[in-house]
């Protein structure tokens, strides 16, 4: 039964409605490879809930955010579509920066729509709000997620460590900004987190956000079942952690060999743990496919690597930030029982934007012109199928000063020397114009190959320019 479902998964343009199943898109900020265990086995990090899910469904390998940091990273996901497209070139946005989609840009709010859901954001927004900037929260902030296909958003403007700090309903903000906070320092120097002095609401408190993130996820989904359970659902819910600052509750302190990062990532599992709970409970697990990934690699530093001995970035070289493979390899773990087979691995290269043409393969909906053009469809992937062809053969990555990379196949050119990001790597004083690794034979990209082949730096070059538009 199982294999003539994929059969017809994989071959047909439109699934029957009841193989719409309810999505939920768990995104962690800051979360890389190597934490959790079931890509790690040596992870200092518990990560029972993430194991879980893996062993109930699917593993990716070779799956990249758009950007090694997050603001783009968010862009390319909810649009298909690169955010080095969009007015964002380089860095992030910050607390009062307006809105960076577009509100007639197509998101996956606006395809899971058109498919019938009920659609909400929960959680860590860092794409803008309103249309001034300063944003001015005292005003009605549109365009908001509720213009841009969600029908429920709650959440917060940014990081959090970025003012200010208050919680948006909808297009409004809870409670006004009538105070202020003193910064903190990082906690991996013995500080109390780290976050950056600025405005704050009364009502807001930096360690309880991400359980109030979890809490709204679940009301979401609880009250569709109560009101709209004729509808499936599609819960978009990016966390706030293990990003800094770094604050794991009393429960979870001391609870991985990572330090207070590691503590915060088995509370980033616990989480995800607390929300299958929520499924199993509501009868849900079956009819829907849950999703974990990162929006970027670990910002974890050589020094935290050797006091802990614990690799957040698993075997690759850099971290958040970074234009080498920490920076944006991420782990990504997908389940639908029945449907996604149990315990696979794959290896085929993705990218955060190919969420946008997969969900809109398998709900059997079109792909307006001009929408998610960075946007491959792995649908049939996804569902177990041997593919002849990989989904996709090529990626662009970016870094967080805007450093370009160009993968295909084995090579991964970077167009510039350096990490473009946090790492600090010396650069000799006579270089190559650049970098290329083969990440077949040469994963950690410790050899430099710029030189050696001349013909690929110039085929990855130029396809990377005829990617960019590039005049």
């Amino acid at each position: 039964m199982l294999t003539s479902l994929l059969l017809f998964a994989a071959t047909s343009a439109t699934p029957p409605a009841q193989d719409h199943p309810n999505v939920v898109v768990v995104l962690a900020d800051d979360m890389g490879y190597g934490d959790p265990r079931c890509y790690a086995a040596g992870s200092r990090v518990p990560t029972p809930a993430i194991d879980r899910l893996a062993a109930g469904g699917m593993r990716l390998t070779d799956m990249h955010t758009p950007s090694a940091v997050c603001s783009p990273t968010r862009y390319g996901l909810l649009t298909g579509r690169y955010a080095w497209r969009s007015s964002l070139k380089s860095g992030v946005l910050w607390g009062h920066s307006p809105m960076l989609i577009e509100p007639e840009r197509e998101t996956l709010g606006d395809l899971f729509q058109r498919a019938g859901y009920r659609t909400a954001a929960v959680g860590k927004w860092h794409l803008g709000l309103g249309d001034t900037d300063p944003v001015d929260y005292g005003a009605v902030l549109s365009p908001s997620p509720l213009d841009l296909g969600f029908d429920r958003f709650f959440g917060i403007p940014a990081s959090l460590d970025i003012p200010p700090y208050l919680f948006i309903e909808g297009d409004r903000a809870v409670q006004g900004l009538d105070g202020r906070i003193e910064a903190s320092g990082q906690a991996r120097n013995g500080g109390g987190g780290f976050w950056r002095e600025g405005e704050v609401s009364p009502d807001f408190q930096h360690g309880q956000v991400l359980g109030r993130i979890l809490r709204e996820g679940q009301a979401f989904i609880a009250n569709h079942e109560r009101d709209h359970a004729d509808q499936p659902f599609f819960l978009y819910l990016p966390l706030t952690a293990p990003h800094t600052p770094w604050l794991p509750l009393p429960p979870f302190q001391g609870a991985s060999e990572a330090g207070p990062y590691g503590d915060f990532a088995a509370q980033v599992d616990d989480t995800v743990g607390q929300l299958l709970a929520s499924l199993d409970e509501l009868d849900l697990t079956d009819d829907t496919l849950v999703i974990f990934t990162s929006d970027n690699g670990a910002h974890w530093t050589p020094g935290d690597r050797d006091k802990y001995d614990h690799r957040a970035n698993g075997p690759w070289r850099g971290q958040k930030a970074d234009i080498h493979e920490g920076g944006h390899r991420v782990p990504f773990v997908l389940r639908w029982p029945g449907r996604i087979p149990a315990g696979e691995v794959r290896h085929e290269l993705l990218v955060h934007t190919d969420l946008y043409a997969t969900f809109a393969g398998l709900l059997g909906q079109p792909v307006p012109e001009g929408a998610a053009e960075d946007s491959v469809d792995a649908h049939a992937m996804w569902l177990g199928a041997e593919l002849e062809v990989p989904p996709r053969t090529s990626a662009v990555h970016h870094s967080l000063n805007g450093h370009f990379a160009y993968r295909a196949g084995r090579w991964k050119l970077i167009e510039s020397q350096g990490s473009g990001g946090f790492t600090k790597v010396p650069v000799a004083e006579v270089a190559p114009e650049g970098q290329l690794y083969d990440l077949r034979l040469d994963p950690a990209e410790t050899t430099n190959l710029w030189d050696a082949k001349p013909e690929v730096v110039e085929r990855l070059r130029a396809e990377l320019a005829a990617v960019r538009g590039d005049d």
